[in-house]
């Protein structure tokens, strides 16, 4: 009933454009309004304010010979007060950015490397942007953004782009390893040379408490005992250590057997061998 009347309607976010007798009018605005069609007035169709988005995905080259597709993802908008000439003007707008998207992406992206492609994302839609605002705002649409969502190289040169960072990485992780091993062998060393200087600490202040032993106790015995003489006394306690060496080897119950000449002759020679060593530590400390 309402169009016999010439009487419609348009939705929130939407325009209307009227015309009369095949010309241009009006934009109608949403909210109820009345075309009588009997004046020759008619609606020659319906525009979306709303943001609308296009993925445009574009293969090019870049400077380094490396095939690559570029998504591109551009969201626009028809302006309120161009509607008319975004409804005459363009027939399919989205093919009409679809066109530029690409003039652009074609012409930047070959004066780039492949790195660079990446790393200059942002430029590459600034790029696209500006010459997209230039063109379609003639036309009665307004470039709301523009965004490169992603750039893929070809799947081998993915493949070794891959490899060349996981053979980087491997190679960090190998000289971390081989700096790790490094230090554990100087602490190590360190660690073993400063066992081996206390060790021979205790062994020289072993030995200096033996020969020290050994002369008081010659000492004592001189002077309690009259008429013997200190090489008397050190013989006697030489024979008395031998003695209990030869005794704790045949109690020791792991023992290997051990060969040693025995009688007078050997206990003086050992005697001898024995003093002699200690008188000379003696002498060095």
């Amino acid at each position: 009933m309402g169009n016999l009347c010439g009487c419609m309607k348009v939705d929130q976010s939407t325009v209307a454009i009227k015309e009369k007798f095949g010309k241009f009018d009006d934009v109608l605005e949403p909210g109820f309004h009345c075309v009588p069609w009997c004046l020759g007035s008619r609606v020659a169709g319906h525009l979306s304010l709303r943001v609308q988005q296009l993925d445009v995905r574009c293969e090019t080259k870049t400077k380094d010979n490396v095939f690559v597709n570029v998504v591109a993802s551009i969201q626009y908008r028809a302006l309120a007060d161009k509607a008319n000439e975004a409804f005459y003007k363009l027939s399919n707008t989205r093919s009409q950015i679809q066109a530029y998207v690409f003039d652009v992406i074609r012409a930047y992206v070959p004066k780039l490397n492949l790195d660079n492609t990446f790393e200059q994302k942002k430029d590459i839609a600034k790029a696209v942007e500006d010459e997209l605002e230039k063109a379609m705002s003639a036309y009665g649409y307004e470039i709301v953004q523009t965004l490169i969502v992603d750039i893929e190289p070809d799947e081998h040169v993915k493949r070794a782009m891959n490899e060349i960072n996981a053979a980087a990485r491997m190679r960090v992780a190998a000289n971390d390893k081989a700096e790790a091993e490094k230090i554990l062998q100087i602490k190590r060393a360190e660690g073993e040379a400063e066992s081996k200087y206390l060790a021979g600490l205790g062994i020289a202040r072993q030995r200096q408490a033996i020969v020290d032993g050994l002369r008081d106790s010659v000492l004592g015995f001189s002077v309690n005992v009259p008429g013997t003489t200190a090489k008397d006394v050190m013989d006697m306690v030489l024979v008395t250590q031998y003695f209990d060496t030869m005794k704790e080897i045949g109690a020791a119950s792991k023992s290997s057997a051990v060969f040693i000449p025995h009688g007078p002759g050997a206990v003086r020679d050992v005697a001898t061998q024995i003093r002699d060593g200690l008188l000379q530590a003696s002498s060095q400390h």
